[in-house]
């Protein structure tokens, strides 16, 4: 397999890790990157598009969103009747991308997280890929984590909210927690361990058992008990769940405009 890859910031570095950990061979991978100092062990990188090639097997798009328009002309040569291209741009949408990339077998759009690197991310996928093309895809994806099709491209904004931008929310709720404990008295620094190791505990929980993430909270809450006045803070008049949908509801959003804004360009 011939794996060339545009881009390889943050989040391309991260599935580029997932594979390699997954086992697939490094030397089957091209990395595409100007800014990249150094790629990992047997990993070919490339300041610019390799001239003379044939099309690659697989493609990924991982630059910025806004660098498409300026990239299509490099990117187009390696894209033929045999290419999967992979896109990981948030907000270009896929009539973008087969106007820009014609010639290829299939385009699928993949919405992942930093957890990729682990084999821990939740990833969103929509496209057109069918048979080989799907089976290869869902290949890919395996090492990175729970793979997921969605049955329509509308649903991408709000899932790019949920699962790619949802890990710094989460983030942000440990670092509300252990702020809140540092401010009623405990050391910031025991603060932090406790609400890592806490939140990560929780969620390896949650991950193995058969209960809804509801049910286990009514089940560590007894009547009366300090987790249950917690729990009532949170419910009180919806106010975690109204925080979470205007979170959510606002990075949809905000997928939804640089979506409107690809199409313009």
């Amino acid at each position: 397999m011939h794996f060339l890859q545009f881009g390889c910031g943050n989040m391309g570095g991260a599935m580029l890790a997932g594979w390699l950990a997954g086992g697939f061979a490094p030397e089957s991978f091209t990395v595409v990157d100007p800014y990249l100092a150094q790629a990992p062990q047997g990993v070919r990188l490339l300041p610019a598009a390799p001239a003379g090639e044939a099309p690659a097997d697989v493609v990924l798009l991982g630059f910025k969103p806004q660098q498409l328009s300026d990239a299509v002309a490099s990117v187009r040569p390696h894209v033929g009747p045999g290419t999967l291209l992979l896109s990981i741009l948030a907000g270009v949408d896929m009539a973008t991308l087969r106007a820009a990339f014609p010639d290829a077998q299939a385009i699928v759009r993949v919405m992942p997280n930093l957890a990729a690197a682990l084999g821990k991310s939740p990833i969103a996928l929509v496209g057109d890929a069918q048979g080989d093309a799907k089976a290869l895809t869902e290949k890919l994806m395996a090492p990175l984590g729970q793979a997921e099709w969605l049955s329509g491209e509308d649903q991408m904004d709000l899932v790019t909210a949920l699962a790619g931008s949802g890990p710094a929310f989460v983030y942000r709720v440990i670092d509300a927690l252990a702020t809140g404990a540092a401010n009623l008295g405990l050391p910031r620094d025991q603060a932090d361990r406790l609400a890592l190791a806490m939140v990560e505990g929780a969620a390896a929980l949650a991950a193995q058992s058969p209960h809804a993430p509801a049910e286990l909270a009514r089940r560590v809450a007894s009547p009366g008990g300090v987790t249950q006045v917690g729990i009532d803070v949170l419910d009180a008049d919806d106010r975690l769940l109204r925080l979470m949908e205007d979170t959510l509801r606002g990075a949809r959003d905000r997928s939804a405009e640089m979506t409107e804004l690809a199409r313009a360009k």
